[in-house]
């Protein structure tokens, strides 16, 4: 049995980033997994945030990444999100992002 106690008075925010990729140089899906575990390493370390492969997994060029982040600000989550989105954007010359969308729960 778990039990949960509620506090007052607490804000916490869940910001979560759904991120369609495109891997236009990708040939295999060994290929798309090296690619996809270097940068989720990579952005885990950087922004401290909880990333993972969400969808279309069986797919070489394309990929689908789900960016999770908690904060008492929904400005910070939100700030946050749009960090990881410019920094594949700028540092990622290998993929290309085709679409993101960000929710706050």
């Amino acid at each position: 049995m778990i039990f949960v106690e509620k506090h007052t008075g607490c804000d916490m925010v869940i910001g979560l980033c759904t991120i369609e990729l495109y891997l236009p140089g990708n040939n295999s899906l060994k290929g798309k997994r090296s690619v996809l575990k270097s940068m989720i390493s990579r952005l885990r370390r950087k922004f401290n945030i909880s990333i993972a492969e969400v969808d279309l997994h069986d797919v070489w060029q394309s990929a689908v990444i789900g960016v999770a982040c908690v904060s008492n600000q929904q400005s910070h989550a939100h700030k946050s999100l749009m960090q990881v989105i410019e920094w594949i954007e700028s540092h990622r010359l290998d993929v290309d992002l085709v679409d993101y969308e960000i929710e706050m729960l």
